[in-house]
């Protein structure tokens, strides 16, 4: 047994206990373990930007679950990946580097790429092992490394083999800043924006007729193909089947019914434009209208939009507006608030173009779906919800191509002499089309030119398979058969439309079972004000500079102090609390080490009621942290050990047993001997379920105090506790119940009337109900020093205990 330093220090002891776990490689999955594997498809985070709060708050909470499955005795497989190819990346080397892939050519852009995700890797690992994170490091991924790119485009093979992959050459979502296509989960909802309902007269060809519009978007005029009616709208059946005019450009388009038309709203008469929104599409592609986009790639109108040419939307609106009121065809502007979908990496507003893409067909995949999500244990189970309902408001099919650089290639090339889609060879992956060929010719005519596949795969489209790529999937040395599907995806609940319902899909088409068993959806850790944290928003608390200042347990102490799924405010004063709880911790272990040098715990101690009565309540609490735990209720189980060894056993039972310790009385060592024995054992076990919130501190008093006498190397490989059948007493139970409030209320006495806890009371007179109380007798005279107690009625109290619903009075003679 090593003596405990006088003073717990976390910044000389975190990362001796890093280096120790690491250079024994405590946290190693072992392949050839006959253990049962517990497998963990950890969230991979982009490399865009810092690692804050929110992600500590996150990943600490699927780690305390990776510490305890453990302790339980899994082998356990706990990956970390980085997710740095995509957008994400680029989008944060743009901003950090303040270069534009225009100027500086894709091969230097690229570059740049590639030196900032050695550079972010570094950085982030740093953060994670500081942190105490206890992932195997040997199973690191980065999804742009050769092997994720080959299981990534082998995966898409996979998927075009089955003709569920289709190139399409039609309306998708685009964003105008980013300049490239998105999927439907890459768009959220801004803050609602003011703008007006615009009342603009059309025309009637063949009668002069007005016809009047009310729109939101008199930009796209230039693109506009048809107007449509309700057919059940009176105001409007005559003219069904005739044509309009627009105004300004003076274009022809049919008027077409529809019962999709709200009568209500507007005007009633709606025009068509190519395109508005996913219902302007829906028109299109049902009425066969003609194509007419006026709104370029990069956001600005083009050369159908007449003289508004050059502009951007917005410079536009301004522009018709102004002529349509001087021409008189403006009639009313009536104010409106609305939610605009926006690219959720960079804010702006969507657009649709129509350009080729690559999907992969969802749509007809519904009910598919939502019955493999019904199949999953959901952490907390009402999170469920967020899925069905994504996949019941899904309109789009999955867009998984992107106008890119820095991601992983389409293993497409197209022949040059007939178009045919030529796709690479497994043996070939990972290809780049840029630069390799393809190994046979144009099954189709032959042709041996070809030309590449220039845009790249949504980073989606890669990290959603990370449960194959943890497995090694098609690879010489896949253990597939070992960890999936897996056991567990931790993950926060924003990305449930994504990541969660992406892996979901992929797992799906290529193996038809689920990607894991089971998911544990994390809240968010948000700002001192309740706000998420984001650099754009100057909010972003890092981790470092708080684990140097308070330090990594404190820290995760805070992260353990909400319930899953919940989204909890930074208060450093949690933080605050989490320290002083260590300081606790780390000196009740160093009284207990005053008294346990040399102590062998025997197989079974003869233990007093005292005794009983703690380690009955041990027994409550490893059965209530077990059960939690396996619910991935980690904030009870923490709760629990916490109000238990802070409570019962530093308050309570440590006061108790301080005589039977410090007795040398020859005829009172059985007695010490028990009190060392529960002393021993519920030091220990506490230990153990405070282990995977504060990892470092528990580690560091287990090597000095336990290793030596329990054997494993490190604590967080020792066993998880086991409640003992032995310990349990009720009646114990009930009695140490009462003397703790009996006590509690002496000490209340003493602290009111000046006097130290130690001060001796020469008598206690117990008046009342005080069955079973002469039981603890010594320990009651033990623990507040007193002479003599006795009972009899009391007319005049000076303390109450109230046990069980009753009162006991109490009368002390000083």
């Amino acid at each position: 047994m090593t003596e405990l330093a006088k003073k717990y220090d976390p910044k000389e002891i975190e990362p001796r206990i890093q280096k120790f776990w690491e250079d024994n490689k405590v946290f190693k999955f072992d392949p050839d373990s006959k253990k049962p594997v517990f497998s963990i498809d950890t969230p991979p985070p982009t490399l865009s930007g810092y690692i804050h709060m929110g992600h500590v708050f996150s990943y600490s909470q699927a780690e305390f679950v990776a510490r305890y499955q453990r302790m339980k005795g899994c082998n356990v497989f706990y990956p970390m990946g980085f997710d740095d190819n995509g957008l994400p990346t680029e989008r944060y080397v743009e901003k950090k580097y303040k270069v534009n892939i225009k100027d500086i050519g894709r091969e230097e852009f690229v570059k740049l790429c590639l030196q900032e995700t050695e550079i972010g890797g570094k950085s982030y690992r740093n953060i994670w092992t500081t942190l105490g994170i206890s992932v195997d490091w040997s199973l690191l991924y980065s999804t742009i490394n050769k092997r994720c790119q080959r299981i990534s485009q082998r995966s898409f093979l996979d998927i075009y083999r089955t003709g569920r992959v289709e190139r399409r050459n039609e309306p998708a979502i685009w964003c105008p800043l980013c300049q490239t296509s998105l999927a439907q989960a890459d768009v959220e909802d801004s803050e609602e924006k003011q703008s007006f309902l615009n009342t603009i007269r059309f025309t009637a060809v063949d009668t002069g007729e007005d016809l009047l519009i009310a729109t939101s978007r008199p930009e796209l005029i230039s693109s506009c193909v048809a107007l449509i009616v309700n057919p059940d709208d009176e105001r409007y059946k005559k003219l069904i089947g005739r044509k309009g005019r627009t105004p300004i450009f003076g274009v022809e388009v049919p008027i077409i019914a529809d019962r999709k038309v709200e009568i209500g709203f507007g005007t009633g008469l709606v025009m068509v434009c190519t395109f508005g929104d996913k219902t302007d599409i829906d028109w299109w592609r049902e009425y066969n209208l003609p194509l007419k986009l006026s709104i370029g790639p990069d956001g600005r109108m083009n050369k159908n939009a007449g003289k508004y040419e050059g502009m951007t939307l917005t410079q536009c609106r301004k522009a018709i507006l102004e002529d349509l009121k001087e021409a008189g065809l403006l009639l009313e502007q009536k104010p409106i608030s609305h939610v605009m979908n926006v690219h959720e990496r960079c804010g702006t507003p969507v657009e649709y173009y129509v350009t080729p893409q690559w999907f992969i067909r969802i749509l007809d995949l519904k009910d598919e779906l939502l019955a493999q999500g019904s199949k999953l244990n959901w952490y907390p189970e009402h999170m469920k919800v967020r899925y069905d309902t994504w996949i019941q408001g899904l309109k789009w099919d999955w867009c998984i191509s992107r106008q890119r650089y820095f991601g992983v290639p389409f293993p497409v090339w197209y022949c040059a002499k007939c178009g045919e889609a030529v796709v690479a060879e497994d043996s070939q992956l990972p290809v780049d089309p840029l630069v390799d060929r393809p190994l046979k010719p144009c099954p189709k005519c032959g042709s041996t030119e070809f030309e590449p596949e220039k845009d790249v795969m949504d980073t989606w489209a890669t990290s959603s398979i990370t449960p194959l790529i943890n497995s090694n999937w098609g690879e010489p040395n896949s253990y597939i058969d070992q960890i999936y599907p897996m056991s567990l995806r931790p993950q926060a609940h924003d990305i449930i439309r994504t990541w969660l319902f992406y892996t979901v899909i992929k797992s799906y088409l290529h193996t038809g079972t689920l990607p894991w068993q089971n998911v544990m959806i994390s809240g968010h850790g948000l700002d001192a004000n309740g706000k998420a944290m984001h650099k754009s928003k100057g909010n972003v608390i890092e981790p470092l500079p708080v684990i140097a200042k308070y330090s990594a347990d404190a820290l995760r102490w805070w992260a353990a102090s909400a319930k899953l799924g919940d989204d909890m405010p930074f208060k450093e004063k949690e933080i605050v609390y989490g320290q002083k709880f260590l300081n606790k911790l780390w000196n009740a272990s160093r009284f207990c080490a005053m008294h346990l040098q040399g102590f062998k715990p025997e197989a079974k101690a003869q233990l007093e009621l005292i005794d009983h009565w703690i380690l009955s309540k041990l027994n409550n609490v490893i059965r209530e942290s077990t059960e939690s735990f396996e619910r991935y209720e980690y904030s009870k189980a923490k709760v629990a050990v916490e109000q238990f060894f802070w409570g019962d056993f530093c308050d309570n039972y440590l006061e108790m047993v301080k005589d039977r310790l410090y007795s040398k009385d020859e005829a009172r060592a059985a007695s010490r001997d028990a009190a060392l024995y529960t002393l021993y054992t519920v030091l220990l076990d506490s230990l153990k379920m405070l282990g995977p919130f504060t990892p470092h501190v528990t580690e560091e008093i287990y090597q000095c105090l336990f290793r030596e006498s329990h054997g494993p190397e490190s604590l967080h490989v020792s066993g998880w506790p086991k409640a003992e059948a032995w310990w349990d007493d009720q009646e114990a139970l009930k009695l140490g119940e009462a003397a703790t409030i009996i006590i509690s209320a002496l000490r209340q006495f003493k602290n009111a009337n000046n006097m130290a806890q130690n001060a001796p009371l020469s008598r206690l007179t117990i008046g009342g109900d005080a069955d079973g109380i002469a039981r603890v007798e010594s320990v009651l005279k033990d623990t507040m020093k007193i002479g003599e107690i006795s009972y009899t009625q009391i007319e005049k109290a000076d303390a109450v205990a109230t046990i069980a619903g009753k009162d006991l009075k109490l009368k002390v003679e000083k």
